[in-house]
């Protein structure tokens, strides 16, 4: 949102303000006050002009000025109805220059999940995707995905939703998937150049429009429906708090919320498969399993919980 446009939002929502007051406060003429006011209201936000001066009635349910206004996070915000996928449109802004962004849509057309699969995305979702350039090693990358699983997880249980995560990026209900994560990057040896951080929650999204390849629920499911834009600010300014955290602070939230550690584990790697109960996670997200041969680190790979018969 344009600096002046929200500052002028910011005077309304502490109203009544008058006209001249606003432009003699923000020193700029009465005409670009107004031009101000119309430009919000034109973006949803509901502005009385009353005999006292300009104030704030209502906010956008959803969109870019809705979710900027009051994010406790210093982040811009892109938003679309409609996009082919929000990570996509995240990384043509890191090529541009931009950072400390977040791409966001009520509908994606083409969003994609890890190892290329498709990532279904009807509107009522949050799909978005943050950009950032943390000053950190391309190394530590995957710390990231752990704390937008975290800030994702965090944000469900503040609904109310009993959400877990499920090593390495699902953040689960019961079993059923609620949201994924998939993290892209450009860097060089030593230094990251940009990180896009895409989130996928199913938020007000009825579970039958979702793939039937694996159980899936969302918000609306589990708590009902849900304010979009309260959840948004509330997982952004998570996210970013934690990015900007002591590594061991996110491990340890990750911990908190794990439903794979203390689960015996199946985990299909590049190298192989790995069977044994998942008893720990290091930095940058390393899942530790006791094997009936040792310890293993397993960096990548998809896993799955065993049941005992499984085992």
């Amino acid at each position: 949102m344009h600096s002046t446009r929200k500052q002028v939002l910011d005077a309304v929502a502490d109203g009544p303000v008058s006209g001249p007051d606003l432009a003699a406060d923000l020193d700029i003429s009465r005409a670009a006050v107004w031009n101000h006011i119309e430009a919000l209201r034109e973006e949803g936000f509901t502005i009385d002009s009353g005999p006292d001066g300009y104030t704030l009635e209502a906010v956008p349910e959803f969109g870019g000025p809705a979710i900027e206004y009051g994010l406790d996070a210093p982040l811009d915000v892109e938003y679309h109805d409609e996009i082919g996928s929000t990570n996509e449109r995240a990384r043509e802004l890191a090529a541009a220059g931009r950072s400390d962004t977040v791409v966001v849509a009520d509908r994606q057309t083409g969003g994609r999940a890890r190892l290329d699969r498709e990532w279904v995305s009807p509107s009522g979702g949050i799909w978005a995707s943050i950009l950032i350039r943390p000053e950190v090693p391309p190394a530590r990358a995957p710390l990231y995905t752990l704390v937008a699983a975290v800030a994702t997880a965090r944000a469900a249980r503040h609904c109310g939703a009993d959400a877990t995560i499920k090593w390495p990026n699902d953040v689960r209900v019961g079993g059923r998937k609620l949201a994924g994560i998939l993290t892209e990057m450009e860097g060089e040896a030593d230094r990251i150049s940009w990180l896009v951080v895409g989130i996928g929650l199913n938020a007000n999204v009825d579970p039958a429009d979702l793939p039937g390849d694996q159980p899936a629920t969302s918000l609306q499911s589990e708590v009902g429906t849900v304010d979009r834009r309260a959840v948004t600010q509330h997982l952004l300014e998570e996210f970013w708090t934690l990015s900007t955290a002591r590594p061991e602070t996110v491990m340890d939230g990750w911990r908190d919320l794990s439903s794979t550690l203390g689960k015996r584990v199946r985990v299909d790697t590049p190298d192989g498969r790995i069977v044994g109960e998942a008893v720990d996670i290091t930095v940058p997200g390393t899942l530790i399993v006791e094997t009936d041969t040792g310890t293993r680190e397993v960096s990548a790979g998809d896993c799955e919980h065993l049941r005992p018969a499984d085992s």
